[in-house]
């Protein structure tokens, strides 16, 4: 009996790791469906609020669906001319920036700090943030060429949404437990992404405009990049503030670089800590080793896009995991916090 479990679970390990080998040697094709798969996810709230108003189910998908393509279209179009003119730019910011740090290295060498230059540049590198932004804000803008491909995806999806909860329960031949599980998971996912797009959105906004006040070049370029970023808890508004930073620092000097410092800090301290918890009424309940790892991992899975993604995945892995028994070792692991499941032992003790 114990060697059979064990060969279960070898048999598992190996088929998620062949499972994530081939989706990485296919992320051309995987890479569209996850991102289709999360859009999907958060354009289901405002369908569901429209079913609630009575608008039948056909045309409430209709409705949101015309407003994705409108989205997609203005978005590509604001970021078609910024992204180009960014990167045409970029080599000349990075020389810049290379300019600065030798400054920087001269002036400690004056004061008696014995700075090799090779070294420094190769552990202190301040131009690395801007290309991954330029990377991250580009992989995007290609992955705007699949709209078509996108948007057709999320369409099914969400026309099939409403039956597959009873396909499954079909399959599994256990309505009710069934049932509640994934009634579980697809109301945690839609909750999380839902809130969690709102508050990148209005982050997004916050941003864009607090920097054309101050006079930065390519305020909505950072408004959307801190949209994306936002949705990687406390690492992301840190990759999206510092290139940011450093243009302004390039721009328009010390204080201004200052000034766009603090107002990412602002806006993310307010919106992160204060308005997001209020509204999800708990966090992501990732640890932050969790949150890091998972940046790593996707990143090196699917790309720039991955790391968008990252800690969506892990939520999703998280809350797959625990509804089940059996899986829900790997949720504990995820989570931040024991005290929801030790909540859930006592919970199940007493009944």
């Amino acid at each position: 009996m114990t060697m059979s479990r064990t060969y279960i679970n070898l048999a598992s390990i190996a088929a998620v790791v062949i499972i994530l080998a081939a989706a990485r040697a296919s992320q051309q094709i995987v890479v569209p469906f996850l991102l289709a798969v999360f859009i999907s996810i958060i354009a289901a709230a405002p369908a569901a609020w429209l079913r609630k108003k009575y608008v039948p189910a056909g045309f409430a998908i209709a409705i949101v669906i015309v407003m994705m393509i409108g989205l997609f279209l203005v978005t590509s179009l604001i970021l078609a001319t910024s992204v180009e003119s960014f990167s045409q730019t970029l080599p000349t910011y990075l020389d810049s920036l290379k300019g600065s740090t030798e400054k920087l290295i001269q002036w400690l060498n004056s004061v008696g700090i014995d700075v090799p230059e090779e070294g420094f540049s190769n552990v202190f590198d301040p131009g690395a943030a801007m290309r991954l932004a330029n990377s991250i804000i580009s992989s995007l803008s290609q992955l705007l060429s699949h709209t078509f491909l996108i948007i057709i995806t999320v369409t099914f999806m969400m026309l099939e949404s409403s039956v597959f909860s009873q396909k499954i329960s079909l399959i599994r031949h256990n309505t009710g437990k069934t049932l509640a599980n994934i009634a579980g998971f697809l109301d945690n996912t839609q909750r999380y992404m839902a809130i969690k797009a709102l508050t990148s959105l209005i982050t997004g906004i916050c941003i864009s405009i607090s920097m054309a006040l101050v006079g930065l070049d390519y305020a909505v370029l950072w408004g959307f990049l801190a949209f994306l970023l936002n949705f990687i808890p406390n690492i992301g508004s840190i990759i999206a503030a510092v290139p940011a930073v450093l243009l302004a620092l390039l721009q328009l000097g010390v204080g201004s670089a200052i000034t766009v410092a603090l107002i990412f800090l602002a806006v993310n301290m307010i919106i992160g800590n204060v308005i997001e918890p209020r509204v999800m009424g708990r966090g992501v309940g990732l640890s932050s080793l969790v949150v890091f790892l998972s940046l790593v991992f996707w990143g090196w899975m699917f790309g720039p896009i991955g790391m968008l993604l990252s800690v969506p995945l892990t939520m999703l892995v998280k809350f797959a995991t625990e509804v089940n028994e059996g899986t829900r070792w790997v949720a504990i692991l995820l989570s931040s916090s024991t005290d929801e499941f030790v909540e859930q032992m006592d919970t199940n003790v007493q009944s």
